[in-house]
């Protein structure tokens, strides 16, 4: 067995460096690292499952974490991840697959006694290859050929929330005290507490994540970052909002799981942020972006949000119908809170018909409807920006815009001054006096929207 499980570590990685020593390229490499923490993750999940369902189990041995021996594990997960992402070019997705599953059939019997199988391993090695090995590579392969941002961001946050939620805190169990029992075990009512809890945490996680996205042209993993500076959405009020969120996810998760090592984990984290990836970034990002990036960490800090947002270039542009009850309400409360770097519009100015609100941020960005009017909210102050950040959270949005339509304000083409607004009947709200001049000065149309990074 000894001979079986070093063969199964080192053929596998002296074949990833074999095939990374010839592809220099950095983005490919950074594909691979990341298909290769995809795939280790979905193993070790992967496992848990395969104990239940009797698919295959491996003979105790020392250097096992949760039964499964830690060689064979990172082996495997090199053979599943950067392996056929460096050798994508010539090995295509379907083929590099049923590679895969090839090799899995003759080595897993080959592993005996080390390995045992069950009846139905092969459905497992099938399950395997569809739930780990093909995001894994889907991953992979966008992030080294920069492509499909929105997939891959989508699939960068699975992989991060797994590790962060599931594996961490499963992992400080088998090291110290602490279960899954301490959140098993909780009532309806406490589970909903601690999900609430949770989402608040995430929400500015979230937030930053789309921001990077479709502000940015990245993703959250440092070696796909965004391709413009982000000083938008909730890094207006944080420089790291979603390194905060993590800590406070990690901290969340140990006081339900009463576990002290998971607290340690989540200390170890921050202090790893502040002491070496932080001033890495910030020396890559001052080179890249110079003044504007000197000038945006001046007035925001890392660990500690501001209570307004940082604001700079021009000036947003929230074009709303002030005739309409609902939308002249909205543009009431904004005024009396006197919003940083937005101009509130009549919808009926601008140069083209507008049925619902239009956010025109200063970068040309584009919202409409109630998530215009949560980037709206991003401008007064850190509560209402967590209000923003939540309605523009997925699902959120298309439900508030829903809600609104059947109940508030269906959508309607903006009409000169004094015509009625098809607001439904039985709501409150009535139409206010014009707003004040300084509120609603005229201003040249909004820039389109900047065509998509490439």
């Amino acid at each position: 067995m000894t001979v079986a499980r070093w063969l199964s570590l080192a053929l596998p990685l002296l074949a990833v460096l074999a095939v990374g020593a010839r592809d220099r390229d950095r983005a490919s490499r950074a594909g691979a690292l990341l298909a290769f923490v995809t795939a280790g993750i979905g193993i070790a999940a992967l496992h848990e499952v395969a104990r239940l369902a009797g698919w295959y189990t491996f003979t105790p041995v020392d250097g096992a974490y949760r039964g499964m021996p830690v060689d064979l594990w990172i082996g495997w997960a090199a053979l599943w991840g950067p392996l056929p992402v460096l050798l994508r070019r010539v090995l295509p997705l379907p083929l590099a697959l049923g590679l895969l599953l090839w090799v899995d059939a003759v080595a897993m019997p080959a592993l005996h006694p080390l390995v045992h199988l069950g009846p139905h391993w092969l459905v497992g090695e099938v399950v395997g290859l569809l739930l780990v090995a093909l995001p894994a590579q889907l991953l992979g392969r966008f992030c080294a050929d920069r492509r499909h941002l929105g997939a891959r961001t989508l699939l960068q946050v699975g992989v991060f929330a797994i590790l962060l939620l599931w594996f961490l805190p499963t992992l400080a169990f088998e090291l110290g005290g602490g279960s899954w029992a301490g959140l098993t075990g909780l009532n309806r009512t406490g589970l909903l507490v601690v999900a609430q809890l949770a989402l608040l945490a995430a929400t500015p996680a979230l937030a930053a994540v789309a921001e990077f996205a479709v502000r940015g042209g990245g993703t959250p993993y440092p070696w796909d970052p965004p391709r413009r500076l982000v000083t938008t959405g909730p890094y207006a009020y944080l420089a790291n909002p979603m390194q905060l969120a993590g800590v406070a996810l990690l901290l969340l998760t140990a006081a339900v799981t009463r576990s002290v090592t998971l607290v340690l984990a989540a200390v170890s984290t921050a202090a790893f942020g502040a002491a070496v990836a932080g001033p890495h970034e910030q020396s890559d990002l001052r080179a890249r972006y110079g003044d504007s990036w000197r000038s945006y960490r001046r007035q925001v800090r890392d660990w500690w949000p501001r209570w307004r947002p940082y604001v700079s270039g021009t000036p947003a542009v929230l074009w709303l119908d002030d005739d309409c009850g609902a939308c002249a309400a909205t543009w009431r409360m904004l005024a009396r809170r006197h919003p940083v770097g937005l101009r509130i519009r009549p919808a009926r100015e601008h140069q083209r018909v507008l049925w619902r609100a239009e956010y025109v941020g200063g970068d040309g960005h584009t919202e409409r409807g109630v998530a215009a009017v949560a980037r709206g909210l991003e401008h007064v102050h850190l509560g209402w920006a967590v209000v923003g950040w939540t309605l523009r959270l997925p699902g959120a949005t298309w439900l508030a815009q829903l809600v609104t339509d059947a109940m508030i304000a269906p959508p309607h083409p903006a009409r000169p001054q004094g015509e009625p607004c098809p607001t439904p009947s039985n709501v409150s709200l009535t139409a206010p006096s014009p707003p004040s001049a300084n509120t609603a000065s005229p201003a040249s149309p909004p820039a389109p929207s900047p065509p998509p990074p490439e």
